[in-house]
């Protein structure tokens, strides 16, 4: 009579652990189109502190060339888009964390970014441009002629990447731009790198005695990255872009922000 109880038991303990199981593959398996479209919202993952890309307007709304393109691809998609502001030197993480679906924060489609994520196609061409003091009469002409030099970077992109990948550069990491402008601008640095599109805006802003640089190395796409495995969502964000450049959306975001179509690869 035990026996037959506890084989019972036993049975029933094996029947619910392969159901879950089963649910747990099952969970797993969705693909990410699925949840966004029953959760009604695109989950946004951005700085919040990067203009004119994206920032706080004074009344705590977010503004900015990539807010405007988040908003116009969960349109197309059938939702709204929710924001999620994070560092960028967690940004990455947290996409892989499941903190939110996508990136809409300028990020580079790399090579070994391509390995981790999946990547929507780009829908913005750039290219790094140095940063100097004014009162500074060098010419640096590329990142070779700032070997043994100090080279200020944000932590985690491109151009930290691109910098470092000069041997003998002394590259200098910072949590954002204004930080690494302000000891620029104090002789901590002999220069600074960052993304030709915003240096105008940065500069203008930041009331410091800076002014650009040259451009150095190719320009540089961005796009939107999500989690691989989600083969509906992949065709869903494609097609959505697609459709943006098409009707003429990314053209008249591009203008509203910079005056030019950043849409469009650099000629």
């Amino acid at each position: 009579m035990k026996f037959g109880l506890l084989k019972k038991v036993v049975v029933a303990g094996l029947i619910g652990a392969s159901f879950t199981a089963v649910t747990s593959v099952t969970a797993h398996a969705e693909d990410l189109f699925d949840q966004v479209k029953q959760r009604g919202t695109l989950r946004v993952g951005l700085e919040g502190t990067f203009p004119p890309f994206n920032s706080k307007a004074p009344s705590g709304e977010l503004v900015g060339y990539d807010v405007d393109i988040a908003r116009a691809v969960a349109a197309k998609l059938g939702v709204k888009p929710e924001f999620v502001t994070t560092e960028w030197s967690g940004i990455i993480a947290g996409l892989q964390a499941g903190k939110f679906d996508v990136i809409v924060n300028q990020v580079g489609i790399t090579d070994p970014r391509k390995q981790a994520l999946d990547f929507s196609p780009a829908y913005t061409y750039s290219a790094a441009q140095l940063i100097q003091r004014k009162d500074d009469s060098r010419q640096f002409k590329s990142l070779d002629e700032l070997k043994g030099k100090k080279l200020g970077v944000g932590l985690g992109t491109n151009y930290m990447d691109m910098a470092k990948s000069v041997p003998g550069i002394d590259v200098k990491t910072y949590p954002g731009a204004p930080e690494y402008l302000r000891d620029l601008a104090a002789g901590r640095l002999d220069a600074a790198l960052n993304d030709r599109l915003m240096l105008a805006y940065l500069l203008k802003n930041s009331q410091l005695p800076l002014r650009t640089g040259a451009t150095v190395g190719a320009g540089n796409p961005s796009g939107i990255p999500f989690k691989k495995g989600n083969p509906k969502f992949a065709k869903a964000i494609d097609e959505a872009m697609i459709q943006l450049e098409a009707d003429g959306t990314f053209s008249k975001i591009s203008d509203k922000w910079f005056g030019i179509d950043v849409s469009k690869p650099i000629k």
